[in-house]
């Protein structure tokens, strides 16, 4: 079962790549991302994650976005990611942890391409633990 603990202290284990946690108790996935984010490091962590042989495109998603400073994509592949590469359905509940300007303008783009019903920004991992398990 995903400790937010431990998944805590994996923050500075590899600063330039996405790390995942597939909790198929929780129906969870968590992934962080390091300082560089690029269309290529998403693609990566996706097809990843849809060969877990845990993932469920409905589980619920964390996505912390806190350790990113910079973000290297246009409009074109965040066209791209919402409608061919995201691997989540619509219905699952989706959350965004941001601390700045930039990682929730990425966030917001997501979710207004992918017209996401459940789909939250917060600026603290536990917030977003918490809405996730409600």
């Amino acid at each position: 079962m995903l400790e937010i603990e431990d998944w805590r202290r994996t923050r500075l284990a590899a600063p330039e790549a996405a790390h995942f946690t597939v909790d198929a108790d929780r129906r969870i996935v968590v992934v962080r991302f390091g300082k560089r984010v690029s269309f290529p490091e998403i693609k990566d962590y996706v097809q990843k994650l849809l060969a877990h042989p845990l993932f469920r495109p409905n589980y619920s998603e964390i996505v912390d976005l806190s350790n990113v400073e910079e973000l290297q994509l246009d409009a074109e592949q965040f066209i791209k990611l919402a409608d061919e590469v995201d691997p989540f359905s619509v219905e699952a509940k989706r959350a965004f942890v941001v601390h700045n300007s930039v990682q929730a303008h990425a966030a917001r783009m997501h979710k207004a391409l992918r017209t996401q019903r459940d789909f939250t920004i917060f600026h603290s991992l536990d917030e977003a633990e918490r809405w996730i398990s409600k």
